[in-house]
């Protein structure tokens, strides 16, 4: 885990060079613990954070500034000049008559295009508009943008392959999933140089060989991914209509959709899953923020010792007492003044009651955007398939099964970003022929289905969700 940086209030930033050292020396590390030497190696799956991005000079390779973190908030000015704009809403209104008249959802997302900070193209519009190194380079031809799956690549080469794969390319926002290529009307609309993007390739691919300099021999570098993509591909989630939950930092509900791609809604976005060969697999991604944040800051502030013992905790009272806990730890996309709250404190409020509160707001937004995706996305749901950090969490998993009425599974392995890039590098490098070998290669830890009836719990989320229209605008 590489420490943020926090320069400025908002700001947060990856140092590149203390990224690359972790990561040659994660590898090293994963290899000796093993007991396996570097020339063992077949090839290295790179799964990487998504939204985190730099820029650098194509010829010295010199970055112009720290890796901008896909938390980082100093686009909020831009941001909102954008979406008070009067273009901005010219361009709305042209889309929604497009897609009146076409059918075509390509122009529906840009029927209701709204800026975030948490898009990479705002940030990116920010490096051009504040860093006249990068903008001068970008005139010439001399600037290279990537997020960290590129940079890494670039490094492990030395510099001889600039490239990216289409899961990481797709969930920058500046890659048009229909077409499959760099967004020229979005990179037109932001003054953003189309020439700074790297090629994009399969995300099974053999890229090329790390430098035998960086591990004493040269490694095959077989998969770049995106991690919850990965965390998709580990998850074995292969049909149309099988979900991932990834619960992590935030939480990620992602359905394959197959071959189709469903247009962006205002809660739920497409995204290339991964593309082997011919074969494309397309997402539909809800995002939840601030999941494990909030238990880490509760953890911060002495609410409890260890993470393990939350859900003992929360289940050795019978309800939160009317105590409702409202995320806003960090900066929200609808509501930038929204701040964390708890509401309905009492006097005989204890820790646990707080510590349930947390733990409920979890599975009230997992019910939340399921519901929407039932709506949305018109795929029968198959499995549903949990990881990451909070899935171990015995309280939010079981509440969630209720919630949605639907078994879901939790893996052995509840870390499936780097599974799924061992899977990725191991199809493309031929230690696996299909993925029907990867599939009898799951283990499943625990299997959670309901146990009580969703209704049960309809007071309790309705003066949750009444606890969060006063927490608005604070």
């Amino acid at each position: 885990q590489v420490e943020s940086l926090h320069p400025r209030p908002g700001w947060v930033e990856l140092d590149p060079e203390v990224l690359w050292s972790q990561f040659v020396g994660v590898i090293k590390e994963a290899v000796q613990t093993a007991g396996l030497h570097m020339g063992q190696i077949a090839g290295l799956g790179i799964s990487t954070q998504r939204g985190t991005f730099m820029t650098w000079h194509k010829r010295t390779g010199k970055p112009f500034h720290n890796f901008i973190s896909w938390q980082d908030t100093r686009s909020a000015e831009l941001v909102g000049s954008w979406n008070n704009s009067l273009l901005l809403k010219v361009i709305r209104v042209i889309f929604t008559v497009l897609h009146f008249l076409t059918g075509n959802d390509r122009y529906l997302a840009p029927s209701f295009l709204t800026f975030s900070t948490q898009q990479t193209s705002m940030k990116l519009s920010w490096v051009f508009k504040n860093i006249p190194e990068a903008e001068e380079a970008a005139r010439k031809n001399n600037c290279c943008f990537g997020t960290i799956d590129t940079w890494l690549l670039y490094r492990l080469t030395k510099g001889s392959v600039y490239a990216t794969d289409y899961s990481n390319a797709s969930s920058t926002g500046i890659f048009e999933p229909f077409t499959k290529c760099w967004s020229p009307t979005l990179c037109n609309l932001l003054s953003l140089p189309v020439s700074i993007y790297p090629p994009v390739k399969d995300t099974s691919f053999n890229f090329g060989s790390a430098d035998s300099e960086i591990f004493g021999v040269p490694i095959p570098i077989m998969a770049l991914v995106a991690d919850q993509q990965a965390a998709m591909f580990g998850e074995c989630c292969f049909q149309p209509g099988d979900v991932k939950l990834t619960m992590g930092t935030g939480g990620f509900w992602n359905v394959n959709t197959g071959q189709h791609l469903f247009a962006s809604h205002r809660s739920l976005y497409p995204l290339i899953g991964w593309k082997i060969g011919k074969e494309v697999v397309y997402l539909t991604e809800g995002t939840i923020s601030e999941i494990g944040t909030a238990i880490r800051w509760a953890q911060d502030i002495d609410l409890f010792t260890s993470v393990d013992e939350t859900a003992k905790m929360a289940q050795s009272i019978a309800d939160s007492q009317g105590v409702c806990f409202i995320p806003g730890l960090q900066v929200s996309v609808d509501d930038t003044y929204l701040c964390a709250s708890f509401l309905g404190l009492k006097p005989s409020t204890t820790r646990n009651h707080l510590v349930r509160a947390i733990l409920e707001s979890v599975a009230f937004r997992n019910k939340l955007l399921y519901d929407t995706i039932v709506k949305k996305v018109h795929i029968p749901l198959r499995t549903i398939r949990a990881d990451g950090g909070v899935s171990n969490n015995t309280f939010v998993m079981q509440m969630t099964s209720d919630l949605i009425n639907k078994k879901i599974e939790k893996p052995a392995n509840a870390d499936m970003s780097s599974l799924g890039a061992a899977f990725l590098a191991g199809l493309a490098s031929g230690f696996w022929t299909d993925k029907e070998q990867l599939k009898k290669l799951r283990r499943i830890e625990a299997v959670f289905e309901p146990q009580r009836d969703a209704k049960e719990y309809r007071p309790a989320m309705d003066t949750w969700l009444q606890a969060t229209k006063h927490s608005l605008h604070w």
